[in-house]
């Protein structure tokens, strides 16, 4: 953490809403690729993620060091169930597991409508879901930018327990969530928040 002080404005909020006693679907934004690292400093269990399948075929020596960092790779619009199975094993393993539901980085800081997978998880797992927001101005970080990680309210597994078959479910708290790291990213919704419908 002293690092990023040094080179960025860094400030955490909201630590306070992080129970460090049990594995969470941590669901953020995405704007860098410092995001991994950024999300883990205030966590007191490991931390593992998902990371695009791409960024494992770069290098072998970036694709070693993103798994000492707790990434597995993930097919992009592949639909694989055994990924879904990877990620529940990881929470009952007794791990935080972050989630980018977005799928890819926002350049200009807005939060997507974000993809159902982290909906899934959370149902298949019963993990609560701890909303976090990334923000900072502007496409790149540059030295000294203000920098602020935001941790929201857990989601309580038993608000968002729905059937794994049921689209229309899994649509309505995958909106729960993006509307919650929305809010924490944007500020309180205007009117104009995701529904139901935006798939």
């Amino acid at each position: 953490m002293g690092v990023y002080k040094l080179f960025y404005n860094f400030h955490i909020e909201g630590t306070e809403n992080i129970p460090q006693d049990k594995p969470l679907v941590m669901a953020s934004n995405h704007r860098s690729y410092a995001d991994p690292v950024i999300l883990t400093m205030p966590m007191k269990l490991p931390v593992t993620y998902m990371a695009k399948e791409e960024l494992f075929q770069k290098n072998k020596l970036f694709a070693w060091f993103i798994t000492m960092l707790g990434a597995f790779p993930v097919k992009r619009g592949s639909g694989d169930m055994k990924v879904i199975d990877d990620a529940v094993d990881i929470l009952n393993s007794g791990k935080h597991l972050v989630i980018f539901p977005e799928g890819t980085r926002s350049k200009d800081g807005k939060v997507g409508k974000g993809k159902t997978g982290v909906a899934l998880i959370a149902a298949k797992s019963g993990a609560d879901v701890l909303p976090c927001g990334i923000i900072f101005e502007g496409e790149k970080l540059h030295f000294r930018s203000k920098l602020t990680l935001r941790f929201g309210k857990v989601i309580p597994a038993e608000e968002i327990a729905v059937p794994e078959d049921s689209h229309r479910e899994l649509v309505k708290v995958k909106a729960r969530i993006m509307n919650a790291i929305r809010e924490l990213v944007e500020g309180p919704s205007d009117g104009g928040e995701q529904n139901i419908n935006e798939i």
